[in-house]
């Protein structure tokens, strides 16, 4: 029979508790935890007599409640007893009881024995059950549940609702399962208003198994998406230079559309440091403002004498007040253009080796900051910005910083003509150069114009696209600068020198395929010839100065490029022709590339004699440098890779790098390779490096991380790392211990960190997995085929869309 009976509303109760154990309470886990070892062992199994969960819990409201039992008392719509597997459903909810009470005249209820509910997200079991429907008050007695859609199961004493408001008495939680309890959070009371979207927990404990290992008298917590002020997790590490590293965020949320993190941060070897990070959200953009502040640092104080006999320049040095103000945001203007910023300052050039006492410390000798207004089109795309950089190694000087462009305008443009063979292009750019030190590098301004002509030929198996350019590069000097190209070359002064040329290009090629048998397996066999013809005539480029030039790394890709140097200052002279020819294997069922095999020269029917300087040598008439480049899949599980450039006339290699990768398991992978490589002018050893990493599991919970980054031509170890890694059905942890290069006179840093996860509710300590999975290629496997690991922050540039929410 069908009965005018609300189901109770006790799921609300619990929904909104486990909110409290939500990750995203009180941590930002980015990745799922591994479930791998842990067996689904359910504290409440499956009711044989519950309908399937299916349904959603917005679909309730128009749905009717069911009521069965084998027993039916008393009189409809005063008071009726149901004794006897008695079942409520409606939807996904389903209320199981051996019996059930209803008294019409004050709606209240009593349900007894074997209290049984479901729904999509849970199932619970609970000794008693009564409540007031009409004043809204429930209470349910020794509650055990589990959830269903994500991990958790544990239990209460005592639960009471009253409308919104709720009190959890004796709460637990954990992702273990319930006879194999690794962790376990209790909670002695817990007040939960679900129309503030607010708990408070009094007296919450962490246990390890039975040991309690943090203790929280009282704090208060979101129960739904709402952001809410409160402690986030702390984060405890240790370091050489910082001493007892520990750091106590916490959020503050200061409106729906913008909130800051306050963080403390003691560190033991050098005073309080305070950090905060403020993120704001409008309608088509967004922006993050970090600031940290260390007054008095007392590294600063203790390392005078070392400064002193290093003798370390002033304006190197540490200040005794030091901090870094960092802004990066974006805002859209239309559908074409966006506004971006990203904007550091740091106190002295010390203090970013200084901070990066994690796993994460990089070594960098410069910072750049960018500000400008960006445009993309379908043909074209623009831009004016303005950068500006500033020293972050003390061992150097700020000559070896590049110029500042304050500020550049460019625009690029290419479409094609309707009914015709032709596509047009140009690429304009106009920049204002000028120098951290203006004395011993003055500045000026370049305009950089190239448009050109394309006429592509195709077919199903060829192609063949002639091009014709015109370049024009004109500046405007500043008197110190036109002197001093005067007084190197010998010259007039010219404060107004420029330089125009045409380029020539062709570019051309053949696809042949084939079916083939190759161990035993159908493949796809390409053979792909190509050639590269470039000419440009020779002019005098010595006048002109060299703002943002250098010669490009010979290369692969340089092959098929129409000038060896970066930047505008320098065009290279050329008549040369490239030949090239790569084959594949292609896996006819897979797809995937067994074979890839690539080799090239350039041969110069004349000198090239264009370089960055009056000494620079030329690049005789002849052959280059071969280029031969391979990739082979041995098997599922084997890989291995190589390139080697090779000089004719040197008669020895220029370049040579092998690369081997080794799959463990499913987890495991061992990455082996070797670099060198040898300055073709003079035959000096430039670089020979070997790079050892790895993740190797010794068992399902055990595994063993490192790397070995080392320059066999300095002596010196330029990256370790070395760890232990346990995982759990229910808990990780990582020990991670870091040595690497903290500048370039070659100081070491060291770094050790311990992270405890407690799976399905977040981690302690510092994080550690993004610089493992940047050290060792392929570590859990997710970047195994250089896709981007998921905490990879993308910044592309492209337009944020308008209900992005950088607050999940």
């Amino acid at each position: 029979m069908r009965q005018a009976f609300r189901l109770l509303p006790l799921p609300l109760c619990i929904a909104s508790v486990l909110a409290l154990h939500h990750p995203g309470a009180m941590a930002r886990d980015d990745i799922e935890p591994d479930w791998s070892l842990c067996p689904l062992v359910e504290s409440v199994p499956a009711f044989p007599d519950a309908q399937p969960a299916t349904g959603s819990p917005g679909d309730r409201a128009s749905q009717p409640t069911d009521i069965a039992g084998d027993n039916l008392a008393g009189v409809d719509g005063e008071s009726v007893e149901y004794s006897g597997n008695v079942t409520l459903r409606r939807g996904d909810q389903f209320l199981g009881a051996d019996n059930l009470e209803y008294r019409a005249e004050d709606s209240t209820y009593v349900a007894s024995g074997r209290v049984r509910y479901q729904d999509s997200g849970m199932r619970l079991v609970a000794e008693h059950l009564e409540g007031d429907q009409e004043a809204d008050t429930h209470r349910v007695d020794d509650v055990t549940y589990q959830l269903t859609e994500r991990r958790g199961n544990g239990g209460a004493e005592r639960i009471e609702m009253k409308g919104s408001q709720g009190s959890l008495y004796g709460s637990t939680y954990s992702t273990c399962s319930p006879d194999d309890r690794w962790w376990e959070l209790r909670a002695e009371r817990i007040d939960i208003d679900n129309e503030e979207g607010q708990g408070i927990a009094r007296n919450a404990t962490l246990r390890l198994g039975k040991v309690p290992v943090l203790y929280v008298p009282i704090f208060a917590f979101p129960t739904d998406n709402r952001r809410k002020t409160g402690l986030l997790y702390p984060s405890i590490s240790y370091s050489s230079r910082n001493g007892f590293d520990w750091r106590q965020p916490i959020y503050l949320n200061l409106a729906p559309h913008y909130d800051m993190t306050i963080e403390p941060r003691l560190m033991s070897n050098r005073g309080l440091l305070l950090g905060t990070e403020f993120r704001y959200l409008t309608d088509g953009g967004r922006g993050t403002l970090d600031v940290e502040l260390l007054p008095s640092d007392r590294l600063a104080r203790d390392g005078r004498a070392e400064e002193d006999a290093d003798g370390i320049p002033p304006e190197n040095r540490r200040k005794d007040n030091r901090g870094m103000i960092r802004f990066s945001g974006r805002q859209n203007l239309d559908e074409h253009w966006q506004a971006r910023s990203n904007v550091r300052w740091i106190s002295d050039p010390r203090y970013i080796e200084d901070s990066s006492s994690t796993l994460n410390g990089q070594t960098s000798f410069s910072f750049k900051s960018d500000v400008g207004v960006y445009g993309r089109g379908r043909t074209w795309d623009a831009a004016v910005h303005a950068d500006y950089w500033q020293l972050g190694d003390y061992t150097r000087t700020e000559t070896i910083l590049p110029y500042h462009r304050l500020p550049r305008a460019y625009v690029n443009w290419e479409d094609d003509f309707s009914n015709s063979r032709f596509i047009a292009g140009m690429s304009a750019d106009i920049t204002r150069f000028q120098h951290a030190n203006s004395e011993a590098k003055p500045g000026g301004t370049r305009v950089d114009l190239k448009p050109w002509l394309s006429m592509p030929l195709e077919g199903s198996a060829w192609f063949v696209t002639p091009t014709v350019a015109w370049r024009h590069t004109a500046y405007e000097l500043e008197d110190a600068l036109a002197r001093q190209i005067a007084r190197s070359n010998g010259t007039d002064v010219d404060t107004s020198p420029s330089r125009s040329l045409p380029i020539a290009t062709v570019d051309a090629g053949v696809y042949f395929d084939r079916d083939t048998l190759f161990r035993g397996e159908s493949h796809l066999q390409t053979l792909e010839p190509r050639l590269f013809y470039l000419y440009v005539p020779y002019r005098d480029q010595l006048g002109l100065p060299r703002f943002d030039t250098q010669n490009m790394s010979y290369s692969w890709g340089q092959l098929f490029r129409d000038n060896r140097f970066t930047g505008a200052d320098r065009q290279a002279d050329a008549n040369q022709l490239t030949l090239a020819l790569t084959t594949r294997l292609v896996n006819s069922e897979t797809g995937r590339e067994t074979l890839s095999a690539s080799i090239g020269q350039i041969r110069y029917f004349e000198d090239s004699r264009v370089g960055l300087a009056a000494n620079s040598p030329v690049i005789p008439k002849g052959k280059s440098t071969w280029i031969a480049d391979a990739s082979y899949e041995i098997n599922d599980r084997w890989s291995i890779g190589g390139t080697y450039h090779w000089n004719p006339a040197s008669r020895q290699e220029d370049l040579a790098s092998l690369r081997t990768r080794y799959l463990i398991g499913d987890d495991g992978v061992v990455n082996l390779s070797y670099r060198y490589r040898r300055n073709a002018n003079n035959q000096d050893d430039l670089l020979e490096q070997v790079d050892l990493s790895f993740l190797y599991p010794i068992n399902p919970s055990w595994s063993l991380v490192g790397r070995y980054y080392y320059s066999l031509l300095d002596d010196q170890l330029l990256e370790g790392i070395a760890g232990v890694q346990w995982d759990s059905c229910c808990m990780a942890a990582r020990l991670v211990a870091r040595r690497y290069v903290r500048n370039f006179r070659g100081d070491m840093n060291d770094a050790i960190q311990l992270e405890i996860e407690f799976k399905g509710l977040g981690s302690a300590g510092p994080e550690t997995a993004s610089r493992l999975r940047r050290a060792i290629l392929g570590y859990h496997r997710e970047d195994l085929y250089l896709v981007p690991p998921p905490d990879v922050r993308n910044d592309d540039g492209d337009p944020p869309s308008a209900d992005d929410d950088i607050f999940q």
